[in-house]
């Protein structure tokens, strides 16, 4: 929004062809006169917008922000995983009269971006926190904004969030393992230390408890969280002659079809060397030779619930207790585990 030449030669009492030769850097000019011109020309330009924006901010708006810290896991090869959480959002703040917005912030989460986050025009924001740590959601809470978390889950923290349930899902995957007939149990884990991952770690530690089953760190893998970080790393555990369990929890799809690709490559067949469980059920899963057996995320689901808590929270004149919401998901059977008999 640029300003009027006429208005910031009048403000800086000069002529406008003062103000056009300084505007664009043509000499002719005074030092101290062109600093006075440029300073006018600033003020009044962030006046001009700021304005502008408040005049045209749509009533009934809310922000679904994507913070991306590395990238390791909220990178192309998951913005199809991302794509069905703001389905269920936008869906859902249709129905509701909001309208959505959609960005992306893949900066360091300091106390001066607080701020900039105060300004954004919206009623409201839902935060995709698959990289956050705690230390970064501590401080989004300082927001002043309604605001609501998905894709990633803490205690002791008060703010909202909507996550998936992983103990329960890891729980499902080593239950349909353990009923298959296969009690030697690997896990193979990422090197990213979401909080997700961590808590599926936790979970799978629980559910080796309450199946009684023999928990053995040489059967505990970790590598990279891409699909090449993954290839690569089993390729180079391949390479060191380790023995794979009969069976794997694998972390999540795109993790597996890198480790799967490498077994491949050293002559390990799925499912009659090696079956697997994944996480996340992506659309490759199906289409992978075996399909592959995954616990499918209710995406859209937690979607619309983050939806549901924040537009009460932007309604609601009283302050409102956080609300924490885990979104159980279901077990999809294909053909990558093998039934011992």
């Amino acid at each position: 929004m640029k300003p009027n030449l006429k208005t910031i030669a009048e403000m800086a009492n000069v002529s406008v062809s003062a103000v056009s030769l300084t505007l664009n850097g043509k000499p002719g000019v005074g030092e101290a006169t062109r600093r006075k011109i440029l300073k006018i020309e600033k003020q009044l330009r962030q006046k001009n917008n700021e304005e502008y924006l408040a005049k045209h901010k749509t009533e009934g708006t809310f922000l679904f922000l994507k913070l991306v810290k590395h990238g390791n896991i909220l990178n192309r090869d998951h913005d199809i995983f991302i794509a069905d959480y703001i389905e269920g959002i936008e869906n859902e703040a249709s129905k509701k009269g909001f309208n959505l917005q959609i960005a992306t912030f893949n900066k360091e989460i300091t106390k001066k971006n607080i701020q900039a986050f105060n300004n954004y025009l919206v009623d409201g924001i839902i935060f995709l926190g698959t990289e956050l740590s705690l230390e970064d959601v501590k401080l989004l809470n300082t927001i002043e904004k309604p605001k609501v978390f998905v894709d990633t889950f803490f205690d002791f923290v008060a703010t909202s969030f909507v996550d998936m349930s992983s103990h329960d899902e890891v729980f499902l995957a080593i239950k349909y393992l353990y009923d298959m007939g296969h009690r030697e149990i690997g896990y193979i884990r990422s090197k990213s230390h979401t909080q997700n991952f961590i808590r599926r770690d936790m979970g799978f530690k629980r559910v080796f408890e309450h199946l009684d089953l023999q928990y053995q760190e040489q059967h505990i893998f970790t590598v990279e969280s891409t699909f090449d970080g993954a290839y690569n790393d089993m390729k180079d555990l391949l390479r060191r002659g380790i023995k794979l369990p009969k069976a794997l929890f694998i972390v999540n799809d795109l993790i597996a079809s890198g480790c799967i690709k490498a077994m491949k490559e050293f002559g390990i067949r799925i499912p009659d060397d090696v079956s697997i469980v994944a996480f996340d059920n992506l659309p490759s899963s199906a289409i992978m030779e075996p399909g592959l057996t995954t616990i499918n995320v209710r995406k859209k689901i937690i979607g619309k619930k983050a939806t549901d808590i924040l537009v009460e929270r932007i309604n609601c004149q009283e302050p409102l207790p956080p609300t924490k919401t885990l979104v159980s998901g279901e077990l999809v059977i294909r053909d990558s585990v093998k039934k011992i008999v």
